[in-house]
Formats: C-alpha cells, structure tokens, sequence
C-alpha cells in the first residue's frame, strides 16, 4: 500500500488543481470526492471509484475492503487537511471518474416529472436542487445552460451525495426543449409573465417543472415554448424565493397529484 505524507507530492498537487480548476476536472475525466456517504452513494450511482485516500486512524481495515478499489493510498493528516473540503473529519476521500450526462441517456418512466434548471451559477444552488430531486424521487433533473459545474467540490458537498442519486442530464436550453417536446413532455415554466397560479395546473401526465435563478429567472425561450407558465403566490414583499425552495414546493404539489403524498 502507497503511503503519502508530503503535501508536496506531485500526486497531491495534481489532486488540489483537480479540486479547485473544472478545466482539470474535464481534461481528466475525474473529479475528488470525500465522506462515507458519498462514496458509498457514488458506487450506488454507478461509479467508477479509481483511487481511495484514507487517513488511517478514522477509517479502519475493514472499511476499505468494502470498497472494491484496488489503489488505497494512506495519508498524512496533513495531506488530508491539504485535500479536504469541509470542516468535519471523515478521514476518505476518493478519484472517481465523471459520467457522461448526455440527454440521450436518460432512462425515463412511462409518465416522467422532470426537474429542469436553467443557468444556475451557485454551486450550493445547485446541490439544493439536487436534494429536492432525490426528496421527491423524480426522474431526472436536467441542467441547462449551466453556469457551475456538476463536479464542483461545493456542488457534491453541499448535495450530500444527492449527485450520485440523481439522473442528471446537462444540455443548452434548446437543446432540452426540442427533446421535452420529442418526448411529449409537458414544460411548465416558473416565471411572473403571463402565469397561472402553479396549484391550478395539472402534472398527473409527462412532466417538466422548469425553474431558473433568483436575479434574471428564465430566459425567454422557455417562457415562449411553454405549455403554460406558472407562479407561486407571493404574499410578502419579495417578489422571489430561492430557487431550491421554488423547486421544492412544485416538485411537491406534482407528486400530490399523482398520489404519492
């Protein structure tokens, strides 16, 4: 077994580029992970797990033969202060390779409800949204226009592994809607213009429940390809809420009418 203890190593350091730059990220297909769950869910999800890297006094023997990953390269702890996102300590972090995330691999059921989320910039946005989807157990969730990348160490933090539990495709906005409509896929979109309320419409057929961000919301592709925008009520003073919450409350009001709450 490999053991590494200076954060000088050039493994190491081409593991902090991998961390902090999506064009690493991209050129090697492989981004780093960390924590138990995440791990555990990512091999779940399908994941190829190339390289586990464990401090030895939090993760025991047997803990790593559970992982069928034939390099384990034991740690520092100053190697893993080095590499880890977060503040608490599980001691494992992992290589993983990215998936692929083409609409065409999408594999939906025979009446599918589809998160859409077009340019969302913060990658805790975005590991919300991730949470919501796995919450209401929908299809799939689909990224359009994506201003941060899936792999971002934040989004995979801050969507506790929710990453790994989702089908998620990422594609431009024009993209998604000529496959929703090819796939007779009903797009309601949440915007001010021209909307109903978002409880007076019906999601018990094909869905896609399509969201954007709180400063700009959708552009006007989707609000022109709609099959009916829609609005939740808002009684305050603002006029918008985040965007995970906006998600969460439709999501939800679907899978009321569908019987599953």
């Amino acid at each position: 077994m490999k053991i590494i203890t200076s954060v000088q190593n050039p493994f190491i350091k081409s593991l902090v580029q991998l961390q902090e730059k999506v064009k690493i990220r991209k050129q090697t297909g492989t981004f780093l992970m960390e924590g138990k769950r995440e791990i555990d869910l990512a091999i779940k999800g399908g994941y190829q797990i190339e390289t586990i890297l464990f401090l030895p006094e939090l993760v025991s023997e047997k803990e790593l033969k559970k992982i069928a990953v034939s390099d384990h390269i034991e740690i520092s702890k100053e190697v893993y202060q080095k590499l880890a996102y977060r503040d608490t300590t599980e001691g494992i972090l992992a290589v993983a390779k990215c998936k692929s995330h083409d609409l065409s691999d999408l594999q939906l059921s025979d009446n599918p409800l589809i998160l859409v989320a077009e340019g969302i910039e913060k990658p805790g946005n975005m590991g919300a949204l991730l949470r919501t989807a796995d919450a209401a157990n929908i299809d799939a969730v689909i990224i359009a226009n994506p201003k941060s990348d899936i792999y971002n160490p934040n989004v995979v933090r801050s969507s506790v592994g929710c990453l790994f539990t989702n089908q998620i495709a990422v594609a431009t906005s024009e993209e998604v809607i000529e496959y929703l409509k090819k796939k007779n896929i009903a797009i309601y979109s949440a915007t001010l213009q021209n909307a109903n309320a978002y409880h007076q419409e019906n999601y018990t057929l094909p869905t896609a429940l399509v969201v954007g961000t709180e400063a700009t919301g959708l552009t006007e592709l989707w609000r022109i390809n709609s099959k009916q925008n829609i609005i939740i009520p808002m009684q305050g003073e603002i006029d918008s809420m985040n965007v995970s919450v906006a998600a969460a409350i439709l999501l939800f009001e679907a899978k009321r009418q569908r019987g599953f709450l």
